[in-house]
């Protein structure tokens, strides 16, 4: 699925990557603590997060992770979109919380991200 019928379908708006409409997402992860996503995620996954960090974007970096969703309103400062735009990440934010959000990309056909699924 591409970022932008994600972003349509999580009444999402582009914080960066705007250009970058066409990035491929093969599956998902929902996480807060960093060292799940590290532990646990596959590559060309969407990162969704309330975390608003730096950390957030390293820690997509080391994963291949071209998308991160921030959840539940939560907005990252300009330094952090600008991390993620020096990185060509795809930054996208909800209002909606990360259950529902795993939810209707589960229903549209992404799948979980952990490895060995």
């Amino acid at each position: 699925m591409k970022v932008t019928e994600i972003a349509k379908l999580l009444d999402a708006e582009f914080l960066c990557g705007a250009d970058r409409p066409d990035t491929e997402i093969l599956c998902a992860c929902g996480a807060d603590m960093m060292s799940d996503v590290l532990a646990f995620t596959k590559h060309d996954a969407i990162l969704m997060t309330g975390l608003v960090n730096n950390h957030v974007i390293r820690t997509a970096e080391m994963m291949d992770i071209p998308c991160i969703l921030f959840v539940r309103g939560k907005r990252p400062a300009q330094d952090i979109i600008d991390m993620a735009e020096e990185r060509e990440m795809v930054l996208l934010a909800t209002d909606k919380p990360m259950f529902t959000t795993c939810g209707i990309l589960y229903q549209n056909g992404i799948k979980g991200g952990m490895r060995g699924e």
